[in-house]
C-alpha cells in the first residue's frame, strides 16, 4: 500500500484527506515541485528544494522544512515502493482559512507529499507537438499549483494527436505548456533564456551545463516562430521526461522527422550523467 506524506504523518493514501476550505482547494493557493528518482536516488535534490524556496518567497511564504526534514521524508517514502525509478509531488498550500483572499490570516500551511512508480514509456524515438499562443499568466516562473491553461494547451495537443504543446508569446517561443524547449538551427543549439515567462527547469539547466562543459555550440537566447518552424531539431525537456525529440510540429517533419544527431549526442550525454550521479 502507496505511502504519503500529510501534515507530519504518514499514512497510506486512501486515509489522506485535507480540510475543503484549504485554500489550495479554494483558491489554488499554493506551490509544487515533481523531483524524479533514479535508482532509489533523488535526482538534483537540492536544486528542487532552492527552487522550491524560489517560488514559496514570490508567493509570501517561508519553507516550512529544512532540507535534512525533506530528504527524510523522501527516502521513507521512497523506501515504500518496490520500483527503483520514482516520482516525488510535493505540494504546500498556504493552509486553512475562511474563505477570504488576506492571505494574512492563515498560520499553518498544508504539506503534502507522495511518490509513485516513474512512467516506463520511451519517448526517445521523438514525439508530435503543436504550437499554440502562450495563453498563461505572467508569473510562470512561479511553479503554481494553478495549472488549468498548461491542462488545456496539454488537451489542445491530444486532440490533435500531439504530446505537447509549444507555447509562443508575442510571436517569440517560451516553453512548453510542461516542458522547456531547445531549437537546433544553422548547427547552434539555441534556448529561450530565464524570465518570469520560462520556468527554471532543473533538467533545462542540467543540460545548459553539459552542453557547456562538453564544449557543444549552446546559447541562451530568444526564439522567434520562424527560427522554431524552420528547425532542423526541437528538443523538449523536463524533470520525468528528461531530453525528448519532437520530430513533427503542427502536422509536418522537423528535420527529417527522426531525432537527430545534435539530439543523441546530448541524450547520450545526459543519459552518462544521470547513470554516474545516481550509481
Amino acid at each position: 500500500m502507496s505511502l504519503v506524506y500529510l501534515n507530519g504523518e504518514y499514512k497510506p493514501i486512501e486515509e489522506a484527506s485535507v480540510n475543503v476550505l484549504d485554500r489550495g482547494f479554494i483558491f489554488g493557493d499554493g506551490v509544487y515541485e515533481v523531483i524524479p528518482i533514479f535508482n532509489r536516488k533523488i535526482f538534483r535534490f537540492s536544486e528542487h528544494i532552492i527552487r522550491l524556496e524560489n517560488s514559496l518567497k514570490a508567493i509570501y511564504m517561508k519553507n516550512p522544512l529544512k532540507e535534512n526534514e525533506w530528504n527524510e521524508i523522501f527516502n521513507k517514502l521512497i523506501g515504500s515502493l518496490e520500483e527503483s525509478n520514482q516520482s516525488i509531488y510535493l505540494q504546500i498550500t498556504r493552509g486553512v482559512s475562511k474563505r477570504d483572499h488576506d492571505i494574512t490570516i492563515v498560520n499553518e500551511p498544508t504539506i503534502f507529499v507522495m511518490s509513485r512508480p516513474m512512467s516506463t514509456s520511451n519517448l526517445f524515438s521523438g514525439i508530435k507537438a503543436i504550437t499554440h499562443e502562450d495563453i498563461r499568466w505572467k508569473y510562470c516562473d512561479i511553479k503554481a499549483i494553478t495549472l488549468l491553461p498548461s491542462i488545456l494547451l496539454r488537451y489542445k495537443a491530444k486532440e490533435q494527436g500531439a504530446k505537447e504543446t509549444i507555447l509562443i508569446r508575442n510571436k517569440y517561443v517560451t516553453e512548453g505548456a510542461a516542458s522547456n524547449i531547445f531549437v537546433c538551427n544553422d548547427g547552434k543549439i539555441l534556448t529561450p533564456p530565464k524570465t518570469n515567462h520560462v520556468l527554471s527547469g532543473i533538467t533545462r539547466d542540467l543540460l545548459i551545463e553539459i552542453l557547456l562543459n562538453n564544449n557543444l555550440p549552446l546559447i541562451e537566447t530568444s526564439i522567434d516562430e520562424n527560427t522554431l518552424i524552420s528547425a532542423s531539431e526541437i528538443w523538449i525537456t523536463s524533470s520525468t521526461w528528461e531530453v525528448v525529440p519532437v520530430v513533427e510540429l503542427d502536422g509536418k517533419f522537423v528535420g527529417s522527422g527522426r531525432p537527430g544527431p545534435l539530439w543523441q549526442q546530448a541524450n547520450q550525454l545526459y543519459q552518462e550523467f544521470k547513470d554516474t550521479y545516481c550509481n
